[in-house]
């Protein structure tokens, strides 16, 4: 498995498992260890998924040493500040019955993430956290929070895939040490990005899914990436993407595919950062 070094010297796979609206915890369990099984190592999950307890399981049964697995989970916005993040924190652990995280992020920019980031701060020095980071911040909110801080964010996970290719934000958190994890690879399957003539065309030349192109266009960009299926086929075949290498002409063809827009939402729209805000997760 390839990996990557963050900023504070951690070492994170570059391909993982996300569980991002597997919202059945025995399907999200049996997902996991079926992920485990096929050789996934990093796995992705967060406290608004509601499926941490069944991401835990699946790890204690995978007979995996837990130093071999790395675990990240998110900050949701009714937990941020100082105090209330420590106690997240706390649940999300006990949920996931771990006694540390490999990295814990900021899930959105709002609310008090000063407050919680210093408590994520005091954590990672304390060992209970490997890396801390954050989810789909702006470059301008990134660097408030560089020139801010001690500890530089090792990660931002933000919504890349074709038709949202984020060049200049990877850029810019390239030059800042930060390093870029996608979210949503596949674009949830919009703009018919399944069925897209490029994508498909490219495919064939390396005998690979259109699914396999993206994966492999990422990780050779340096981004991370955590595609998520619950489909054993598709788990297994998201994972062969090692053996294959898109050429210099493929990877500047992809970049026509850009819309240089969000196929979700904007996080700088007064009534999505609302919406949001509003949205709260039971204990």
């Amino acid at each position: 498995m390839q990996t990557l070094i963050l900023n504070n010297g951690v070492e994170m796979p570059i391909f993982g498992f996300g569980v991002y609206q597997i919202a059945d915890l025995k399907e999200c369990e049996r997902s996991v260890s079926q992920a485990l099984e096929t050789g996934y190592r990093l796995l992705d999950t967060a406290a608004a998924y509601m499926n941490e307890e069944a991401v835990g399981r699946a790890i204690k049964n995978s007979g995996i040493a837990r130093e071999d697995i790395f675990v990240t989970t998110k900050l949701w916005i009714q937990d941020a500040g100082y105090n209330s993040a420590k106690q997240a924190f706390e649940k999300s652990l006990s949920k996931l019955g771990l006694d540390y995280l490999d990295l814990y992020l900021i899930h959105q920019p709002y609310g008090d993430v000063y407050g919680a980031w210093r408590a994520m701060e005091e954590l990672c020095r304390e060992g209970r956290i490997r890396a801390i980071g954050i989810s789909n911040f702006q470059p301008d909110r990134v660097m408030d929070f560089i020139v801010h801080h001690e500890m530089i964010p090792a990660v931002n996970q933000i919504e890349t895939h074709p038709f949202c290719q984020q060049i200049e934000t990877s850029q810019f958190l390239q030059d800042n040490q930060v390093q870029v994890q996608s979210w949503g690879p596949f674009a949830e399957g919009k703009n018919g990005i399944f069925q897209n003539a490029l994508l498909r065309s490219i495919g064939e030349k390396h005998g690979k899914s259109i699914a396999q192109v993206i994966l492999r266009w990422l990780i050779q960009r340096n981004i991370a990436v955590i595609p998520k299926s619950v489909n054993k086929e598709r788990i297994v075949e998201n994972f062969q993407v090692f053996d294959f290498e898109l050429s210099a002409e493929e990877m500047e063809s992809i970049k026509t595919l850009d819309q240089n827009t969000s196929s979700f939402l904007d996080h700088r729209d007064p009534a999505t950062v609302k919406w949001l805000s509003n949205a709260k997760i039971k204990s």
